[in-house]
């Protein structure tokens, strides 16, 4: 037996300023927005975050979901390229409407800064060397 595959699923109080942010970074989404689903594509290695309506994505967890605003759930790393990349994706997450929550910082042998989207789900960029 064998794992193929792993995505996430995340609540959205609003699917459309979901799907809207992370266009203006960039990212594709992965299917056809829904009134239910947003599904965005992250990466060369195609890993799919799918953002569902609070309503259901608390009737498929069976219970409520966190208040992202105050409270933290998980946080995505994504790469980068360079320092340099760092800082012009800090830009493109501004211009975007992302929130920083961690501005950028040189970390251990890395360069890092952090957001959230909307929704508040934390994200990071980050450049390590070697990775």
């Amino acid at each position: 037996m064998e794992t193929k595959m792993i995505w996430a699923n995340l609540a959205s109080t609003d699917l459309l300023k979901t799907a809207q942010f992370y266009t203006d970074l960039g990212f594709k989404q992965n299917c056809q927005m829904t009134d239910e689903l947003v599904s965005v594509i992250f990466a060369d290695n195609n890993f799919v975050i799918n953002f569902f309506s609070t309503k259901r994505f608390e009737t498929a967890l069976k219970g409520k979901s966190i208040n992202t605003k105050i409270e933290n759930e998980i946080i995505f790393s994504l790469s980068a390229d360079s320092k340099e990349d760092v800082d012009l994706w800090f830009e493109k997450v501004k211009k975007a409407g992302g929130k920083i929550f961690s501005n950028p910082e040189k970390f251990e042998q890395g360069y890092t800064f952090g957001f959230a989207d909307p929704d508040g789900h934390k994200f990071n960029f980050l450049y390590w060397p070697g990775m």
